[in-house]
């Protein structure tokens, strides 16, 4: 290291660890004094500007000698142990005189005063009058004043600094080396003096005691000398990528490599979670490097066990199709074999998780995570609109072990956690972009995580730049949705304007049997339950008054079937009435007129007729078997036109059993009824 134009610390050879430091002064010679900061805590002190070449000094100092081999000799020892000598370039004294040379270059100045007859001393008188006369250096003519530096020790906005840069590489020079990962580095060419923290990673550190000592961490000192031995004073490139809590990120260019990812090579620093998502040299890349020293068990990682696989490459690895989105960070999927698994996104979560448990613990509210959580409803429907029915590539990253319960805590299953991609995507790392989950933050040790844990941060990182779905100042989006499923009372009250809507726009919530659905309509904002009218699905089990009822044969394959078809699919429908004790008027459609839902009334004097036509069965065409509506059913149009029965062709399903379309004594009558069909 060079401290100024006449002082250089050396070092000897590494041997079994870091080597000591040696200050060496030139003889005979005088430079310029570098700029120093005032003292901290002391108000009294001014910050000390450059004297006139001192700079000018260090620096050919530093361009010649740094990282050389070189030979010195001791003339003298102070009293306080300070050294003066000669310094030559490389192993022996008949190398280039480094004090010469810089009188030479008009760079430093001879102490004259020293007396007795030294042919040294004498030489060095000569070389610099040679200097004056050349009017190199400082012997030039002209003012000095271009020689000192405006040095920038603090910066009034870090952010918009680094902001400002754009994550483009800029010349700098490091000065020091607090420790592995931490840096002071001055910025050209307008001097700015700044710590940088490695970005991404964490090196041990040198922890301060209450008597004011310094403790190293292990491997602290081995770390501190391989930054140092690499890039302390050498030209290098800085690119400053994030200044999170006043503290500046960023990683550090050097022709011989990337000081980061050699730090993580050879064991001597981590990755961190909390600033890789700000790295712009691939985080993939310090991961690996990470992970060869793992493997390799070196320094930092010497005890390192890596975990043990439990899984099968078959159950790591599947495509299977999604049948149900589960709140926003988990989904239900059929695999090939006909099982249906339940997957949870790895290493996301939806925001509200903990006020979820803390409202579900009172009793007299009714609470609705779905509606009530911000954004919830927002990340359900995008999950949905982008899987529902479609087949995805399942990586399973993790099983988190099942949670027991404990105070304050709730208590989950075990979770098959995993990365889910469609079409080259990853859904998790599109949820997080788009504001509508969060990351997960891990203990250092922790290694189940995502397999795309980085990019999951990085996507965060984006969002929260672009104020994105939680992360916007704006107001938070409030769905008020009425359940009017269950009242006869309120579902008349709401029927007016469901007439008056027409067809609109539906989505099923909830398959409670095969013959059984739940409806949320967005446009009016409410939830309603109807009954599939014309036919009857096997019941499944449920507790009676007088305990437990037996499920009927083929009630859950009815109630899966059943799921399979339309449960979360988009639908429209056409309400006509509902009365006492006729059954509802409804038009149904599943994606986008595939399937036909036709509802008949018994009352004569509701006029209602409407032809839809389908291009593949629709969900009563399979489930009730081979039949035709009967000529009664049939109304008149809107313009008392007569009207043409349709046939109707359907597929025979053993999971029903067909009764009359005109049965209106059926349960829970504030239900809509409608029987399903495909028009010919």
């Amino acid at each position: 290291m060079v401290l100024s134009g006449c002082a250089i610390i050396v070092r000897g050879q590494p041997r079994g660890g870091p080597p000591p430091e040696r200050q060496i002064n030139l003889s005979n010679i005088r430079t310029g004094a570098m700029a120093r900061r005032a003292a901290q805590g002391q108000p009294d002190t001014k910050d000390v500007p450059d004297e006139p070449w001192a700079f000018q000094a260090r620096e050919f100092l530093r361009k010649k000698l740094i990282g050389k081999e070189v030979c010195f000799t001791v003339e003298i020892k102070t009293a306080l142990g300070r050294e003066y000598g000669m310094v030559y370039l490389g192993k022996d004294s008949t190398g280039e005189n480094i004090a010469e040379t810089l009188v030479c270059e008009g760079l430093a100045t001879v102490r004259r005063e020293v007396r007795g007859n030294n042919p040294e001393q004498a030489r060095l008188c000569d070389l610099e009058d040679q200097a004056k006369a050349s009017k190199k250096g400082q012997w030039s003519e002209g003012s000095a004043a271009h020689t000192i530096r405006d040095m920038k020790y603090t910066i009034e906005n870090p952010r918009n600094f680094v902001d400002s840069l754009h994550q483009k590489p800029i010349n700098a020079i490091i000065e020091h080396v607090r420790d592995g990962g931490v840096v002071r580095a001055l910025l050209l060419p307008d001097h700015y003096l700044v710590t940088v923290m490695l970005s991404g990673v964490k090196c041990p550190t040198f922890k301060r005691e209450a008597d004011g000592t310094e403790s190293p961490e292990p491997f602290a000192a081995e770390a501190k000398f391989f930054t140092e031995s690499r890039l302390l004073q050498r030209d290098v490139q800085i690119i400053l990528e994030s200044c999170p809590n006043q503290v500046i990120l960023g990683t550090i260019l050097h022709p011989n490599g990337n000081i980061t990812e050699l730090l993580l090579k050879e064991g001597f620093a981590r990755c961190v979670d909390w600033s890789m998502a700000v790295y712009s040299q691939g985080a993939e890349k310090l991961r690996a490097a990470e992970r060869s020293a793992k493997e390799r068990k070196v320094r930092i990682w010497k005890d390192y066990v890596a975990p043990t696989a439990n899984l099968d490459q078959k159950d790591k690895q599947f495509v299977a199709k999604v049948m149900q989105i589960v709140n926003a960070d988990a989904m239900v999927v059929k695999l090939n074999s006909g099982e249906c698994k339940t997957i949870h996104l790895s290493s996301i979560r939806p925001r509200g998780l903990k006020e979820r448990f803390e409202k579900t613990k009172d009793k007299d509210k009714r609470f609705r995570p779905l509606y009530d959580i911000p954004y919830m409803f927002e990340a359900r429907e995008f999950l949905r609109k982008k899987l529902i029915g479609k087949k995805v590539n399942v990586t399973v990253d993790y099983i988190r072990a099942a949670t027991g319960p404990a105070e304050g805590t709730p208590v989950f299953a075990e979770r098959t956690c995993a990365t889910v991609t469609i079409g080259g995507i990853n859904i998790a790392e599109a949820l997080v972009s788009k504001g509508l989950a969060t990351v997960i933050r891990y203990r250092q040790d922790d290694d189940q995580r995502s397999s795309h844990y980085d990019e999951l941060l990085a996507a965060e990182a984006r969002a929260i730049k672009n104020g994105k779905g939680l992360h916007s100042k704006k107001e938070i989006p409030i769905h008020r949705v009425a359940d009017i499923s269950g009242e006869t009372q309120k579902a008349k009250q709401f029927l007016p304007f469901l007439q008056r809507a027409g067809r609109s726009e539906a989505v099923v919530e909830y398959v409670f049997s095969g013959s059984r659905l739940k409806l949320y309509m967005p446009k009016e904002t409410c939830l309603i339950t109807f009954l599939l009218a014309g036919i009857e699905c096997p019941r499944s089990s449920r507790a009676t008054p007088g305990g437990m009822q037996l499920a009927e044969p083929f009630s859950e394959e009815a109630m899966l079937f059943t799921k399979e078809l339309v449960l979360q699919r988009e639908v429209s429908k056409n309400t006509a009435s509902i009365s006492e004790p006729a059954l509802c008027q409804m038009d149904f459609f599943l994606s986008k007129s595939i399937y036909n839902v036709s509802i008949e009334s018994k009352d004569k004097n509701h006029t209602y007729t409407q032809q839809h036509k389908a291009k593949s069965p629709g969900v009563g065409s399979v489930l009730l078997g081979l039949t035709k509506l009967h000529p009664q059913s049939a109304v008149h149009s809107h313009a008392n036109r007569p009207y043409t029965p349709p046939l109707f062709t359907v597929l025979l399903c053993p999971y029903l059993l067909f009764i009359s379309p005109f049965l209106h004594r059926m349960a829970d009558s504030s239900a809509l009824r409608c029987l399903i069909v495909m028009e010919m």
